[in-house]
């Protein structure tokens, strides 16, 4: 197995996001003023609106399955028919994690704080914890 330093890893992440992300942006930018045209049809407005549900869905699972993995180290695979997810383990919840997912939430929510001043924010935190060793 090929360990690489972190900040190689990262940058190789970073790359890895870059070209994963930009294309998918690129054809929203360039699709956007097409599809706003189409606003008017009242059946494809449905269908967009149908989708428009969808992706916000994804994103929302998204969001929770990268939270609970995050803030938790372990959790447990529940399979019982019709469900099937992903059962925490309490005991293995990350306090810096958490705190920093709180105090993001606090950030937004709270003091309406924008979102990029307030990854800002977390990242920088992150990294203090990283040096002074806590994570």
């Amino acid at each position: 197995m090929l360990l690489l330093q972190p900040l190689l890893a990262g940058t190789f992440g970073g790359l890895a996001t870059w070209v994963t992300f930009t294309p998918c942006f690129l054809w929203i930018f360039a699709g956007a003023p097409f599809i706003e045209n189409l606003r008017g049809n009242k059946g494809l407005n449905a269908a967009f609106s149908a989708i428009t549900a969808a992706v916000v869905g994804v994103i929302l699972n998204l969001a929770i399955w990268f939270g609970v993995h995050s803030i938790f180290h372990a959790t447990m695979p529940v399979r019982a028919f019709p469900f099937s997810f992903d059962a925490l383990v309490l005991a293995s919840v990350d306090p810096w994690a958490l705190a920093l997912a709180v105090a993001a939430a606090i950030a937004i929510f709270r003091f309406k704080a924008g979102m990029i001043a307030t990854l800002a924010a977390c990242c920088a935190a992150g990294i203090v914890l990283h040096l002074i060793g806590a994570i």
